[in-house]
């Protein structure tokens, strides 16, 4: 069903369901690449678009290069939400300073961002049903960039909280938006490397707060973080809307065009969507979900999946960690804490790399399980390293012995966590919620991941206060449970396109 083997012949007459039928989306998600035509035929159509176009149709003809600048665009997104998770990290002595705030000010300035996202988790799925992928992304843009004025133009805490509020209701909209776009975008032997992205653009924001943290003023840093949202804004102009959406809105010259984009004109793309068309008209034998349906084991099991993994992500304690890193490496002795905490996030950028390289390769299960089984491992580590240091003579051998322990385990959990439990979740959230179900079951799994990530960073620091190695330990349990949540229940979506994985749970 490539344009060129559509020379000739009527419109396909197998429409999904009459217009009646259909709900319209709020917006007109037309895009670059679409273009009228004269005259009914599938072959003016294409000759026009190939005319309009010229070469620089031919320029998207490799599906991984289409696909993979798609990814890039709406990976300033995940980038703008790493950069909001560690701007706190190395601001928090100067933020203190300047505006006179107590450590629990600053503790609830740190995590009104996950409030700012659970109210955004709330209203993604919504929005993203009804305005489109694209359009759901430009609007989490604005609010970020709002956020961020209001923090470097902040003389009191009212405007820091305001801004963090906002951010976080930008970041709750991307951290669903983004994963569900690039899973519907991506051929399925890429969608593992492709959607990995996600969690490696996260990594990147972090470091970059890290880095730049190191060198300029807290406010300056705010306005730094302006900025992959102004150019994505500008950039989502240039990919296609999903596929899968535009199918799911009934608007299938659109998703046709969309989709051969994306797969480039050479290829024949008559298979792929005869599936999404059959997916389509599927789900909309039922138009609404009742509640009792939730119970059926085809929406059930991947909603408690998606949730299941969203929620110990967040409970491992990374958010803790990483929020509160130069604190942690104070207490392990370490002197110089921020240029440490650079270092982590570079390990984190290199370990996520790494598990973009293998998704596809090695499975997501297994780097889940060796993940959860690593995490566990070095926080047990961690832990010990602590209460054995609580109970020497600080200076002492042993006690330096222990703060390399200590520093080495926290690395090794950095990087065990973004070997698989980073990254991972959002893929499989993306790939096994049914698209019936998805806008709503995905804004509930990601509000649940958004509150664990609330409940962490408000807890942390008190919890640090209390016993190092005891949280610790409690994390390391929570890990443990994630690797038997992992062996029990979590399927391995390698390979198989969205739809095969929606029918396994039939």
């Amino acid at each position: 069903m490539s344009f060129r083997d559509q020379e000739s012949g009527g419109e396909d007459g197998g429409r999904m369901s009459s217009a009646s039928d259909l709900r319209k989306p709020l917006l007109n998600t037309g895009s670059w690449y679409r273009m009228p035509a004269a005259g009914g035929m599938m072959g003016s159509r294409q000759s026009s678009l190939m005319e309009r176009l010229g070469s620089s149709a031919f320029s998207l003809r490799d599906v991984s290069v289409s696909a993979t600048l798609c990814t890039l665009i709406v990976a300033l997104g995940p980038i703008q939400f790493g950069f909001t998770c560690g701007y706190s990290s190395p601001t928090q002595d100067a933020v203190i300073a300047d505006l006179g705030l107590s450590l629990s000010e600053f503790s609830l300035f740190g995590s009104l961002s996950n409030v700012g996202a659970m109210v955004g988790a709330i209203a993604s799925g919504q929005i993203a049903e009804y305005i489109g992928r694209k359009g759901s992304l430009m609007i989490a843009a604005i609010p970020n960039i709002i956020g961020w004025l209001a923090i470097s133009f902040a003389k009191d805490s009212s405007f820091l909280f305001m801004g963090r509020l906002l951010e976080g209701f930008g970041v709750g909209v991307i951290s669903y938006t983004v994963p569900v776009y690039i899973a519907e975008i991506a051929p399925q032997d890429q969608r593992g490397v492709l959607g990995a992205v996600f969690q490696l653009s996260v990594t990147i924001g972090i470091l970059l707060s890290y880095l730049f943290g190191m060198f300029v003023p807290w406010r300056i840093l705010a306005v730094l973080g302006i900025l992959p949202c102004s150019i994505l804004i500008p950039g989502l102009f240039f990919v296609p809307e999903s596929p899968r959406w535009l199918a799911k809105m009934g608007k299938t010259e659109d998703f046709e065009y969309s989709l051969q984009v994306l797969r480039g004109f050479q290829t024949d793309i008559t298979a792929e969507v005869n599936e999404i068309k059959r997916s389509v008209a599927s789900s909309r034998r039922r138009t609404t979900i009742r509640f009792a349906d939730i119970k059926q084991k085809r929406y059930s099991v991947p909603l408690m999946i998606g949730i299941g993994l969203l929620v110990l992500q967040q409970l491992s304690g990374v958010n803790g960690i990483l929020f509160y890193a130069a604190s942690i490496f104070k207490a392990a002795g370490i002197t110089n804490s921020n240029l440490a905490t650079f270092g982590l996030g570079v390990v984190q950028v290199i370990a996520t790399g790494v598990t973009t390289w293998l998704s596809d390769k090695a499975g997501r299960r297994l780097l889940l399980i060796i993940s959860t089984t690593g995490m566990t491992i070095t926080l047990v580590v961690v832990s010990v390293s602590f209460f054995v240091k609580d109970n020497i003579t600080a200076g002492s051998h042993l006690y330096s012995v222990m703060s390399m322990l200590s520093l080495v385990g926290l690395v090794a959990f950095v990087i065990s966590f973004n070997l698989g439990l980073g990254a991972i979740p959002w893929i499989i959230m993306s790939e096994i919620l049914p698209v019936s179900i998805k806008s709503l079951a995905g804004s509930v799994a990601t509000l649940a991941n958004w509150l664990g990530a609330w409940a962490i960073t408000m807890t942390a620091s008190l919890m640090l206060s209390w016993s190092n190695g005891g949280t610790f330990a409690i994390y390391a349990a929570v890990c443990t449970m994630a690797l038997i949540f992992v062996c029990l229940w979590v399927p391995e979506t390698k390979g198989r396109t969205l739809e095969e994985i929606a029918f396994s749970f039939r």
